[in-house]
């Protein structure tokens, strides 16, 4: 298993090692040692998720109240999309920062992404598949989104696609919007928060 920091710190990239044969391909693309060993702690996983998506649907950007926050480990096993990790924690030196990563199960890499990092993705081919692992349950009263065409992000979603957005991702407040309110988790407490899991684990 290769494995990448990206920009976003305390977000990584996973390769992992693919098996192909006469009868077809094998993969993990979730290993808990290499992960645990990259992050510092195991993944503790509540709820693991699946969505299909049309060429162009954009899901995001979503993050959740710190704590708990929900980290997720997201890889693509039918399609290809392009993931967005962005730095959603305010007093991060790299707040408003970025980094994306292509899924698909050519490479079969995965991402994940820390509680207080926002995340989303545009799908660039019908019925792309995404799967999550997710640390923590769905709980509606504590997940928040960010408008994804906020013009100050700028995120490169795929020019030439046309963008398709929930209702509610697209009336969601803008990064400016979501700071000034007071939404956006605080650095100090994603960062203690990661402190208590690895402390749990050592």
């Amino acid at each position: 298993m290769q494995v990448r920091e990206l920009n976003v710190p305390d977000a990584f990239e996973f390769t992992p090692r693919t098996f192909p044969d006469t009868r077809g391909v094998f993969v993990s693309p979730f290993q808990g040692e290499a992960f645990t060993k990259a992050a510092g702690h195991p993944l503790v996983v509540a709820q693991s998720n699946h969505s299909q998506s049309r060429k162009g649907a954009i899901r995001g950007l979503h993050f959740a109240d710190v704590p708990p926050g929900q980290a997720k480990y997201v890889y693509c096993p039918q399609g290809a999309l392009l993931d967005f990790v962005v730095d959603l924690r305010v007093g991060s030196p790299t707040f408003g920062q970025w980094d994306a990563v292509r899924l698909d199960p050519v490479d079969f890499r995965a991402v994940y992404v820390p509680e207080g990092v926002g995340h989303g993705f545009v799908a660039l081919e019908d019925d792309t598949v995404i799967s999550y692992l997710c640390s923590t349950g769905y709980n509606p009263g504590a997940e928040h989104g960010i408008n994804p065409l906020d013009p100050d992000l700028a995120l490169p979603w795929e020019p030439g696609l046309p963008a398709v957005l929930s209702e509610k991702d697209e009336a969601a407040p803008s990064l400016a919007e979501a700071l000034a309110t007071g939404l956006l988790p605080r650095y100090a407490d994603c960062v203690a928060h990661y402190e208590k899991l690895r402390t749990a684990t050592a």
